[in-house]
């Protein structure tokens, strides 16, 4: 490691680093003992169910309700449908379509020993994983042949809507230099518990993230990306209630970042904490064996607490997300954990302490494709003064190698971006990362001054907040409210009643094969 320009000890921070194992290592106890109504639903997209019934309901959801309904949900989805595939003859497909049509009842058949429920499924789980793996592969000669743009990628997001309107925007985005398309997710979907079929042409604030919105906008993005030479990431939100399910259906469609937070359904979207800690480990599987970068929204903590007080605790998550993805088999080369460039503008020597605590996330993580945060929770209508932070933000995004550069937008606190709001943006970015390539490397910070006494401040309550966390556990921390002063009880907030502990006959050979097809080198 070479020296901190920041001057932080780096033993402090392998120490730091150790408690979030610690913290890591009991949540993963948790884990391993329960499955949920998402996982299964995943583990029926993954298997090859698809499609809705008459009455437009996923089959998935339909598989996985009737089991829950019967009070199944502990031995799996893959157990029953196994089950009934022995006794009819029919595939995953078909078994599903017969739940749908009330001509089978998963609980009528004999059941199999767990080498016959394997045999069984082995040819359409295999399936699954080369469907990932063809789509890794794909995005993987993209980038011999065609090459990137250099990070920090600059990223942007479409919110129209209307996932035609977005291909539109989207595309046009890409011909002014934007590396990163982000759709922007309707507004509630994160507390659905199943996800929409289909094309959807109508949403607040966003547009529905579903298989066929997937499947659209990569076609758009890999045809304008051939057009100007130069790979288009697409990111989504797996997030939510359906976090794995969306995870594989991005999967399966060859997206390239998806937002994948272990912590930020439960203190924003009063998701349950179980469902969700279990929820993210399967994600984050999936997401690994496809190559995603994982982007964590440490950055939300900052708009509902004070950036400068609380940054201690952007860094406690960093870190213990980073334990959270290790755990899952996800490389540090796709953890993009977050942070943001949210102090108050007129705080004085505001410049220098996000300057500091982004050089000391960089160090802290120095493999990971960090994703840095725009100013949002200090902008308002003057665009003038907007268009100002966004380029101190940017100043610091390439003066630190951030890896995602979310732009910031002059009309941020106005309304949604119009194409000529995200140029300007790309503009601002492009001309500052041009001018200042270099400034890491040629400018050292002043020994004992302003950023490096704040990143050693930053570090020593980081630490402390750990060691707490780990003393009382991570459900209790949560629930007195340690992560942007948002508090949680344990058996509190949406979707707990699809919690179920594994029950003798579980069956989920998918995580571990995608954690050592990945390791192994077998893509």
């Amino acid at each position: 490691m070479n020296k901190s320009k920041v001057g932080i000890d780096f033993s402090k921070v392998e120490r730091a680093r150790h408690t979030a194992r610690e913290i890591a290592n009991e949540v993963q106890e948790f884990v391993d003992r329960y499955t949920t109504v998402a996982v299964e639903r995943t583990l029926c997209r993954f298997i090859g169910i698809d499609d809705v019934d008459a009455n437009g309901v996923p089959l998935p959801n339909v598989v996985v309700n009737h089991l829950h309904e019967n009070k199944l949900l502990s031995d799996g989805a893959l157990f029953y449908i196994a089950n009934a595939m022995a006794a009819t003859g029919k595939n995953p497909q078909q078994v599903a379509e017969g739940v749908a049509e009330g001509t089978i009842d998963l609980k009528r058949y004999p059941s199999l020993d767990k080498e016959g429920v394997a045999n069984t499924l082995e040819p359409y789980i295999l399936e699954g994983i080369k469907k990932i793996a063809a789509k890794r592969a794909r995005r993987e000669e993209y980038l011999r042949t065609i090459g990137e743009g250099p990070q920090p990628y600059l990223y942007v997001i479409v919110a129209t809507g209307n996932i035609y309107e977005d291909v539109v925007q989207a595309q046009a985005a890409a011909r002014q230099g934007a590396d990163i398309i982000a759709v922007i997710r309707t507004t509630g979907q994160s507390l659905l518990d199943y996800v929409p079929y289909g094309a959807t042409t109508e949403g607040f604030g966003g547009t529905f993230a579903t298989q066929e919105n997937f499947r659209i906008m990569r076609k758009a993005l890999d045809e304008v990306g051939e057009e100007v030479g130069r790979y288009i990431r697409l990111c989504n939100y797996c997030s939510g209630l359906c976090m794995p399910e969306i995870a594989i259906m991005g999967a399966f469609e060859g997206l390239d970042v998806m937002l994948n937070d272990a912590l930020y359904g439960i203190l924003f979207r009063d998701i349950n904490m179980q469902r969700t800690l279990v929820d993210q480990y399967m994600s984050r599987v999936i997401n690994g064996f496809a190559g995603v970068i994982i982007n964590t929204g440490e950055d939300n903590y900052l708009t509902t607490a004070d950036a400068v007080e609380e940054a201690h605790t952007v860094l406690a998550s960093d870190l213990i997300n980073e334990q959270f993805a290790l755990k899952a088999g996800l490389p540090e080369e796709q953890m993009g954990l977050g942070h943001a460039f949210e102090m108050d503008p007129m705080l004085e020597n505001g410049f220098l302490y996000e300057l500091a605590q982004a050089q000391m996330t960089r160090e802290i993580f120095p493999k990971a494709p960090l994703k840095y945060m725009p100013p949002t929770k200090f902008m308002t209508g003057n665009i003038f003064r907007g268009h100002i932070q966004d380029a101190l933000f940017n100043m610091i995004g390439i003066w630190t190698h951030q890896g995602l550069q979310l732009l910031g937008m002059p009309t941020e606190a106005i309304h949604t971006p119009f194409m000529s709001d995200r140029y300007l943006s790309i503009e601002n970015a492009r001309y500052i990362f041009n001018n200042m390539r270099s400034i890491g490397e040629d400018v050292e910070f002043k020994e004992g001054g302003i950023m490096q006494t704040r990143a050693r401040l930053v570090l020593d309550k980081t630490i402390n907040l750990l060691d707490e966390i780990n003393q009382q556990g991570i459900f209790t921390a949560l629930s007195k409210g340690t992560f942007a002063d948002v508090k949680r009880p344990i058996d509190g907030g949406k979707g707990l009643d699809g919690v179920a502990s594994k029950g003798d006959h579980y069956y989920n050979p998918t995580i571990e094969l995608m954690k050592n097809f990945r390791i192994e080198g077998k893509l």
